[in-house]
Order: C-alpha cells, then sequence, then structure tokens
C-alpha cells in the first residue's frame, strides 16, 4: 500500500504535470493535445499539463478525455503538434495499453503527423513494445520521460531505435521528492534544493 493519502496522489501527479508542461516549452512546441484516459488521476496530470505549458509558453492546447479510440477523431481536427499520453493512474496495465493501442491505430488510419510525448508509467508498463508494431511510431519523433530515483531527476528522451537518448533533464524539487518517495513504497528519491 502506497504511504500516501489520494488527495497527495493527485498533487504529485499535479507536479508532475507543471515539470512536464515546462518541458513542453522548453522543446518549443506550439500546439499540444495531451490524452488522458477517463479517470481522476490520469485527468488531474493532463490538466496540470496542459495548464503549466499554456502558462508558460502562451501557445495552445486541449485536454482529450478518452474513453474509446473515438478520441482519436476530435485529436484529428485538432491537429496539434504534439501528442502527449499519460496513461496509467488508476486502470490496469491490460485496459490502459487496449485504449492506447486504439486510439494509435486509428491516429494512424487519419495520418496524424504529430510528434509524441508518453509519460513515464505509459512507458514503464511496456506500452511502446505493444505499439512497436505500428508505423505510426516510425514517422515522427517520439519522447518519453523517464524519473531517475537514485539521482532525483526527471529526464525527457527521444525514442530512437528501441533506445531512450536523453535530451534534457529536471531536478526534482523536496516536494516533489518527498511525494515520489512515499508514492513509491520503498525506494529513494534524492533531489537537489531549488
Amino acid at each position: 500500500m502506497a504511504k500516501t493519502t489520494f488527495e497527495e496522489e493527485i498533487y504529485l501527479r499535479n507536479l508532475t504535470g507543471r515539470l512536464v508542461g515546462k518541458v513542453l516549452d522548453d522543446i518549443g512546441v506550439n500546439k499540444v493535445a495531451v490524452v488522458v484516459p477517463d479517470n481522476k488521476i490520469c485527468i488531474s496530470m493532463g490538466s496540470s499539463t496542459l495548464s503549466a505549458f499554456l502558462s508558460l509558453s502562451g501557445g495552445t492546447g486541449r485536454i482529450f478525455v478518452a474513453s474509446d479510440e473515438t478520441v482519436a477523431d476530435r485529436i484529428a481536427e485538432y491537429d496539434p503538434q504534439v501528442i502527449v499520453f499519460q496513461f496509467g493512474g488508476e486502470w490496469g496495465r491490460e485496459e490502459n495499453i487496449e485504449l492506447l493501442k486504439k486510439i494509435v491505430n486509428k491516429l494512424e488510419e487519419k495520418e496524424v503527423a504529430s510528434d509524441v510525448v508518453f509519460h513515464v508509467r505509459t512507458f514503464a508498463m511496456g506500452a511502446l513494445d505493444e505499439l512497436s508494431e505500428s508505423d505510426f511510431l516510425y514517422d515522427r519523433d517520439v519522447y518519453v520521460y523517464t524519473v531517475d530515483l537514485e539521482k532525483g531527476k526527471v529526464y525527457l528522451n527521444k525514442w530512437e531505435g528501441k533506445e531512450l537518448i536523453k535530451v534534457l533533464e529536471y531536478d526534482v524539487s523536496f516536494e516533489h521528492a518527498d511525494l515520489l518517495n512515499r508514492s513509491l513504497k520503498d525506494r529513494t528519491v534524492t533531489f537537489k534544493e531549488l
């Protein structure tokens, strides 16, 4: 059992979303679609990501809450520069990957040309391996943000040939580290006070 309350888990996702919004601004994108499954944890992180991105960049963005693959129609119509997939939260691995695969397949059918950013948990559950048969991931830049728990860092990585190549790194704040430590049970996150 996690050593955090549900409210702290939501706040942790808000802190993560704030950092991801900064990452999106730092890579210079202008139009973002944040795609999340229909659950409170993911919606919280997606909203925080979008809010941070909008406030830092002056760009535009939308959050798309997915319960099935028809969300791909609205994403295609919006035509974002980058699609951020933040799947995890309260759903299990199979449920997340099944929905993600359906959305990605539909985006491929619609010939959506957006670059893609994947959430660390989406990557950790093996989603990119499950999607690797899709040409959708090979026709664009694909990024994954990950966490180094020992160094207290968040990395933006480019996914190339099934390898992660670090592009940017960020220190995890004290507050963020504390919540990560407690949320991830017995893991330890170091941090640099900012």
